[in-house]
């Protein structure tokens, strides 16, 4: 069973207020439904950053010195 929505206060700019209030009502949906999907939409970006990020944690490192050092060495700079 889902559980009961939250209620919190969000305070948006001005303009910004009036550009998802307008939106919402031409997409026949709330300004709740719409600011929870962005919020979903956001973490699920945050999600598949961790997951890559875990990734390459695996990936061998070398310090910028060494990098560059090495750069210079194959004639690319």
């Amino acid at each position: 069973m889902a559980e009961p929505a939250k209620r919190v206060t969000v305070y948006f700019d001005s303009e910004v207020h009036r550009a998802l209030r307008i939106k919402a009502a031409a997409a026949e949906r709330t300004v709740s439904e719409m600011v929870n999907d962005a919020v979903r939409y956001s973490l699920a970006e945050d999600a598949e950053d961790l997951a890559a990020f875990e990734e390459r944690a695996r990936e061998p490192t070398i310090d910028f010195d060494t990098f560059v050092k090495g750069l210079r060495r194959r004639g690319k700079i």
